[in-house]
């Protein structure tokens, strides 16, 4: 069972003239986009970037002040690991890092991050920053369901323009879970000059799209260019509509925490390939997109409204709070239940028993061969 850490190691000494970009190079480059670089990586308006050595050193040292709370810089336990290894990488030390941004607004309820590679094969990549510990992020994600376009989506379209004209040659995009949705958005809703120049775009474990997105010409121009990757048992990927064929990949881990790429299994230059999903993830997505489909988008909005307002109430500050302990983020959950008015608990209460129905419909899924 080979990692990213596995790969950094066997490829280290190899630059992209050498072994050309491969799936795994993207993933990592997805990985990267977690990282938190606030005031390390030039922003759009700075003509320079900086070394990916350069960056990882200051991180270092910024991550190290912090002490104990390395949470509350880095978003992975294994992110302290990943960024030796990459710094001591060959391979990876010398791309060029540009392009920084960082932007999370409670109001608008937008959590965008994105950033630029530059490797030594002359091609730029764009790589989209998926969903962040941040509620407002997660709540963006969940507006997927009632909402055609979400504001993160827009901010891609346009990155990418602004970043496509600042550079020339050919682009690569990409990112993991709401980075990939973005990436993919992004290549169907850009000007033609700037979607001619994308030759490939990078997808891991994905939300879809609604059936307006996935109809239209933009995505059809670049369908063939998409390469989609979801783990057996994935949960975030298979959540609506993707209009393009997926590949399965194996992960060391079981569940919902095999969206970590952290856990997903790789060879020298590609990703370890399974049949297809489990059971467990095909019962999932029927049970989901049924659910979801007999719910009015009124009725999506106020239940989605209702589960962040109760959040928010709960005085927890991020996802990170919930995995720390869930035996004490569920006492505040609760007990922010008692603000709620009526209404709202019988719109959760609803949504909830309908959830149920569409599961126990669906439960002959688990048993198919």
């Amino acid at each position: 069972m080979s990692s990213l850490f596995d790969y950094i190691s066997w490829r280290g000494d190899l630059d992209f003239k050498q072994s050309p970009l491969n799936p795994v190079d993207y993933m990592i480059f997805s990985q990267i986009s977690y990282l938190p670089f606030d005031g390390i990586v030039p922003s759009p308006e700075e003509k320079e970037g900086i070394s990916l050595h350069l960056a990882m050193e200051i991180l270092k040292k910024k991550v190290e002040s912090r002490g104990s709370v390395v949470k509350t810089v880095l978003g992975f336990d294994e992110d302290p690991a990943f960024i030796t290894a990459i710094t001591t990488s060959n391979r990876f030390r010398n791309c060029q890092l540009f392009g920084f941004v960082n932007q999370v607004d409670t109001e608008q309820e937008v959590q965008f991050s994105a950033l630029c590679i530059y490797i030594n094969d002359g091609s730029f990549s764009v790589v989209y920053r998926g969903t962040d510990a941040s509620f407002v992020g997660w709540k963006e994600d969940f507006n997927m369901a009632f909402m055609e376009t979400i504001p993160s989506q827009l901010e891609a379209v346009k990155y990418l323009e602004k970043m496509a004209a600042s550079v020339n040659g050919h682009l690569r995009i990409g990112g993991h879970s709401k980075g990939g949705n973005l990436a993919i958005y992004a290549a169907s809703f850009c000007g033609k000059k700037t979607q001619k120049r994308i030759i490939d775009i990078y997808s891991y474990d994905a939300p879809g799209f609604y059936k307006k997105v996935i109809t239209g010409g933009g995505f059809h121009a670049v369908k063939d260019r998409i390469h989609s990757f979801i783990p057996e048992a994935s949960v975030v990927g298979i959540i609506l509509e993707q209009g393009i064929n997926y590949r399965v990949i194996k992960s060391s881990q079981i569940g919902l925490m095999q969206h970590s790429l952290y856990s997903w299994e790789v060879t020298h230059n590609d990703l370890i390939y399974a049949g297809d999903i489990t059971q467990g993830s095909r019962f999932l997505k029927k049970t989901i997109r049924e659910w979801v489909g007999n719910l009015d988008n009124e009725h999506r909005e106020r239940f989605i409204e209702a589960v962040y307002t109760i959040l928010n109430m709960s005085e927890l500050k991020s996802i990170h709070e919930i995995e720390g302990s869930w035996l004490i983020a569920t006492g505040k959950i609760i007990k922010s239940l008692r603000y709620i008015d009526e209404p709202t608990k019988r719109i959760i209460q609803k949504t909830i028993i309908e959830l149920l129905r569409s599961a126990s419909r669906n439960l002959e899924t688990l048993f198919k061969h």
